[in-house]
């Protein structure tokens, strides 16, 4: 007698490297004969976790404790745990949490599937991390989330220092990938209906580092950089070359390595888009010297002096961490100094949390709570100012805005459909009347500008259906459960908004 093939969930918290990872684990689970649970109780639950919050393994046991009756009352079901917390805490979550099935670190994200069926025959728990990567993680199934966007890592790892930061310890020191294999993914993509993709780096402006010295670098890092060039602006160029590729960002750059052939690239690589999101962390040089960052805010500002008038349509975003330990109420003016001058289209802000491991839990100067909610209040009350007044400059601007999925939450109720502008600004826009898919192009005028998003309630201008929209439409037609997976080279698609926000830990460049 046929069985029913065993189902899975993964729970995905922190940064965009960890959503893509998540995509790489279903991919995994599928081309093993696992199947997304849809709304039924899975047989396998994964956490994808994330460490770089004070409280994220109380979240995690929190939520393990949560599933310990699920898994008493089911009778084969599994639970999993991976990512930087797990790389981090090791034999720690077996021990508080006997319950789970199977441990496994950023390195070995590939072994999955055998540790789960290790575990289910041997009756007991494998914990298996690695210190350094087994296999980088794009030559692994992925089962991409959307067909019109993707994901694209160039890197894994980082080189840098930061005292807040965990990452270093948990992804290790930077590899990069050869170009010609990031061009064959685009190419790949582009083939089978996505019309962006985003550059993945955890410091994705540094590629190249990861070569070690030039001399000694691949005949097409070489050629990447002939002329004195950058690798990663290199890069930009060549992904300009791929033909139907409409759209590329990339995500996080480091200021330190954001030089001016990479503003040049930008500017001159028509399907390089213009928004940049350009981490702060501070304002004051001296909290950026204990950060250890290695920059100051004159050099951050004339980055973002050139990038205006290189590219003067650009959207600007940042990150930017209030309450470090030892910030003075004039350190913090010198950040409010930076968001006047700089005008981000957004912000992501966070409250200074201690990361274990990291050297700024032991500073001297941590800051009481009271102190640090009142400057985030300040900081979020001034950037909700500029961001409004900055999505005010596009009224009656024309847009073409790439039709997504899942993006507007009130869509059905404003009978709108939602997408992003080239700068990635949210629009919501009124429906045409030809039918339009995700993944389809609209031509549209901003008619209302608020905070954190932008309407166009004009009948559109024009509609360009792409292969982008077939794909999706092809996807919806063979159902959820038969989409996404390729072995080795990934299949298509942008993923899904996780559930948990976004951290800090996406842009700890």
């Amino acid at each position: 007698m046929e069985t029913a093939p065993r189902t899975y969930e993964i729970r995905t918290y922190g940064c965009q490297m960890n959503v893509h990872d998540s995509e790489r684990l279903s991919g995994l689970l599928e081309s093993a004969g696992y199947v997304r649970a849809g709304d039924a109780e899975p047989d396998v639950v994964v956490f994808n976790t994330c460490a770089v919050r004070e409280n994220a393994d109380n979240r995690l046991y929190g939520n393990l404790g949560h599933l310990r009756p699920v898994k008493d009352g089911h009778p084969g079901m599994q639970i999993a745990v991976g990512g930087c917390l797990a790389q981090k805490d090791r034999d720690t979550i077996v021990k508080r949490a006997p319950w789970v099935d199977v441990v496994f670190g950023t390195h070995n994200i590939g072994s999955l599937p055998a540790l789960l069926e290790r575990a289910r025959v041997q009756d007991e728990a494998q914990v298996e991390i690695e210190e350094s990567l087994v296999t980088f993680p794009s030559t692994l199934p992925t089962r991409r989330e959307s067909p019109y966007a993707a994901w694209v890592s160039i890197s894994v790892g980082c080189n840098n220092t930061c005292t807040f930061c965990i990452v270093p310890s948990l992804r290790g020191k930077e590899k990069d990938r050869r170009p010609g294999e990031i061009l064959a993914e685009a190419e790949a993509l582009v083939a089978e209906g996505a019309l962006e993709i985003t550059l993945l780096g955890q410091n994705v402006n540094a590629y190249g580092s990861g070569f070690g010295a030039l001399s000694a670098a691949p005949d097409d890092v070489r050629a990447m950089t002939a002329g004195g060039q950058s690798a990663f602006a290199g890069l930009l160029r060549a992904c300009g070359g791929v033909e139907g590729l409409e759209r590329v960002r990339f995500t996080s750059p480091h200021p330190k390595d954001f030089t001016d052939d990479v503003i040049a690239a930008m500017a001159e690589t028509p399907n390089v888009m213009p928004s940049l999101h350009m981490p702060l962390q501070s304002g004051s040089d001296a909290v950026l010297r204990t950060m250890r960052r290695s920059y100051r805010q004159e050099r951050y500002l004339g980055i973002i002096e050139k990038v205006r008038a290189a590219i003067p349509d650009a959207a600007i975003t940042t990150d930017i961490i209030v309450g470090f330990p030892g910030e003075t109420d004039a350190d913090f003016e010198e950040t409010l100094h930076v968001v006047r001058e700089a005008r981000f289209a957004s912000a992501f802000t966070f409250q200074y949390s201690k990361r274990p491991g990291t050297p700024a839990a032991t500073m001297d100067g941590q800051l009481p709570k009271e102190v640090v909610q009142e400057r985030y209040e300040r900081l979020i009350a001034l950037q909700e100012e500029i961001s409004w007044a900055e999505n005010k400059r596009q009224l009656g601007r024309t847009l073409e805005v790439l039709v997504a999925e899942g993006e507007g939450r009130k869509d059905a109720a404003t009978r709108r459909l939602s997408g992003r502008a080239p700068d990635n600004r949210l629009v919501h826009f009124a429906a045409p009347e030809e039918p339009v898919r995700p993944g389809d192009m609209v031509t549209v005028e901003v008619t209302y500008a608020a905070p954190h998003h932008l309407v166009a309630d004009k009948p559109a201008r024009a509609v360009r259906r792409t292969r982008a929209g077939d794909a999706w439409e092809a996807r919806q037609a063979q159902g959820d459960g038969a989409t996404g997976v390729s072995l080795g080279m990934p299949s298509v698609g942008r993923p899904a908004r996780p559930a948990e926000p976004v951290s800090g830990c996406s842009t700890c460049p």
